[in-house]
């Protein structure tokens, strides 16, 4: 009876026997396998498991079932068991529904008839879903509980930080009865939230996010001295480099300033990524990168903010403040790209407290039966859209221009149609933003008659393009364009009229102007701003890296280092690379 269940519905029952055959056959020895004929009938079994307290890790559901079909049962069934992974069976004929399901009721995978052979077909699938079961949080044991104001702006920092690095947490709004008690048994009052109560019942006062990433187990600072690279950055393009890196060979140091993932963990679904029909959110996709960089043996330091990059021979030093955090032969800078602000009256002054720049996912229950507006006509703003769609009563994406099709991926547009709770206002601008506090309403503004109306709103997530995290590169001598984008290698040789002072070598394809410093993602100049582009460019800078650090490795004494700094580093001051990276 401890055995997690995997539950099988299928009216065919020469179909339920065959899937139920396969499952015991891979899984029978860590799982329990349950088939039902019947989307009712397989509804009463959930009820008898969950009331002996069993656990369910996957539910897979025939969509052509009589009565109710897959979709249906596993829409309920979700009720039941909120963690379940949802799969549904479908013959070729039904895979646009199964998609249209991925997207509306949000299952976790459809698969095919027949899965013959299951090695191939069926075990991949299902071992990835018992995985994802197996290492997510669980609900009702949160690491923490976490009291605060809702529109407060230092609330809402904490919850995103321990929601980005995935640490699960019992949250409480300070108006709450059980809120106030809390407050009272901890000595702690409104006045010194947000408060964090720890399982062994330790009081956080408004914790900065470096004191509760030590808390909660994140490393803020670097075990060794020296690093063969340096990852500045944990976005799609720094986990993409660590990956390559640590599964090299390479001692390998990623220093994030807040949670691994950018602005791509924040997404509520990537659906064009390469590999992955089905989509997968954001946080998904960011936790197996990151796990899978720690497989390797990359090492992660979290809540550190570079503030500077300088050169000493070989070694790159990078540091926050004036103090050191890391130093390496080769340092990537994979630092990403922050929401441009929307200038409007009153927005400045309400930002995290209804106006948020990016999805801020964490706040979607707290908008249900509300209207939510987004400003922005690109990918990341119709994914928020779909997002907020099942929460919220209406979701208003508001576009300055004539309409979606120039910046937005086709794909997207037309799930959006679909929706019906989701509105797009063409040639529409905010113009005000008002509230004490926190937002009460906006004033919007139609850009061709000029004529404004102000509406009731409590909740505006604004996607209005980027700008790159690169002013702190400033003094470095890393080369960047005028808009602030890091210029490497063909482009950072048009912006010198091909010379570089210093140079005997022309610089490597993501190489900037400080030799041994790479860029990769959407902070280098001329880069795709796609999640599978970043991935890409990180592992292609390792190559690179290894090419750097050959450089130093193979020079004698009076050899040219190939640019500035006359320092020398041992052959054996680093882990060799495999025969295979070169």
């Amino acid at each position: 009876m401890d055995k997690p269940v995997l539950l099988t519905v299928d009216d065919d029952p020469a179909v339920s026997r065959a899937v139920a055959r396969d499952l015991r056959r891979q899984y029978g020895d860590r799982h329990r396998v349950v088939r039902a004929e019947s989307g009712a009938q397989a509804l009463e079994a959930l009820a008898e498991l969950h009331e002996r307290g069993e656990q369910v890790a996957v539910l897979i559901a025939d969509q052509r079932m009589p009565q109710m079909d897959g979709v249906a049962f596993l829409e309920q069934a979700a009720h039941r068991y909120p963690r379940a992974k949802r799969v549904l069976l479908t013959a070729y004929a039904d895979t646009g529904a199964a998609i249209r399901a991925i997207n509306d009721v949000d299952i976790d995978h459809y698969l095919l008839k027949p899965w013959d052979p299951p090695e191939e077909r069926l075990y991949p699938v299902l071992d990835s879903l018992i995985t994802a079961w197996e290492t997510a949080p669980v609900p009702d044991e949160s690491w923490a509980t976490v009291i605060g104001a809702r529109f407060s702006a230092p609330s809402f920092e904490l919850r995103d930080f321990l929601a980005n690095n995935g640490v699960p947490y019992r949250w409480y709004d300070v108006g709450q009865a059980e809120a106030r008690r809390l407050l009272r048994e901890t000595g702690t009052t409104e006045a010194d939230v947000p408060v964090v109560i720890a399982p062994d019942s330790t009081v956080l006062r408004g914790p900065s996010k470096g004191e509760l990433a030590e808390y909660v187990g994140l490393s803020v600072t670097a075990s060794d001295d020296l690093y063969d690279v340096v990852i500045v950055g944990g976005g799609p393009a720094g986990l993409g480099a660590a990956v390559y890196a640590a599964s090299e060979g390479l001692r390998t140091l990623l220093v994030e300033r807040q949670a691994t993932g950018g602005q791509a963990g924040q997404s509520s679904r990537i659906e064009n990524y390469l590999g992955f029909p089905d989509g997968i959110s954001g946080s998904q996709f960011i936790g197996r990168a990151r796990r899978q960089a720690l497989k390797f043996g990359a090492e992660i330091v979290s809540t550190r903010d570079v503030t500077g990059l300088h050169v000493d021979g070989d070694v790159r030093t990078i540091s926050c403040d004036g103090d050191i955090v890391a130093r390496g032969h080769a340092v990537v800078l994979a630092t990403g790209v922050s929401y441009r602000t929307l200038d409007a009256p009153g927005l400045a002054e309400l930002t995290d407290r209804g106006v948020y720049y990016g999805a801020a996912l964490t706040t979607g229950p707290d908008t249900r039966d509300q209207d939510v507006y987004i400003v922005g006509a690109a990918n990341s703003a119709g994914q928020a859209a779909v997002f907020f769609s099942r929460y919220a009563r209406r979701v208003i994406i508001l576009v300055r221009g004539a309409g979606l099709e120039a910046s937005m991926s086709h794909y997207l547009i037309e799930q959006l149609e679909q929706i019906p709770n989701v509105e797009v206002r063409v040639r529409t601008e905010v113009s005000g933003a008002h509230g004490t506090g926190r937002l009460r309403e906006l004033t919007l503004r139609d850009r061709d008659s000029g004529t404004e109306e102000t509406v009731p709103a409590s909740w505006l997530f604004v996607f209005i393009g980027a700008s790159p995290r690169t002013a702190w590169l400033d003094g470095s001598g890393v080369r960047r364009d005028r808009d602030g984008y890091i210029l490497t290698g063909g482009e950072l040789l048009d912006d010198c009229d091909g010379e570089l002072d210093g140079w005997s070598r022309p610089p490597f394809v993501q190489e900037t102007a400080v030799p041994g410093v790479f860029a990769a993602g959407d902070s280098r100049a001329a880069s795709v701003k796609r999640v599978a582009s970043a991935v890409g460019e990180g592992a292609m800078t390792v190559m690179l890296v290894h090419r750097y650090l050959d450089t130093l490795d193979t020079r004698k004494p009076g050899d040219d280092p190939g640019g500035p700094g006359d320092a020398r580093t041992p052959a054996d001051t680093r882990t060799p690379a495999t025969e295979g990276s070169r």
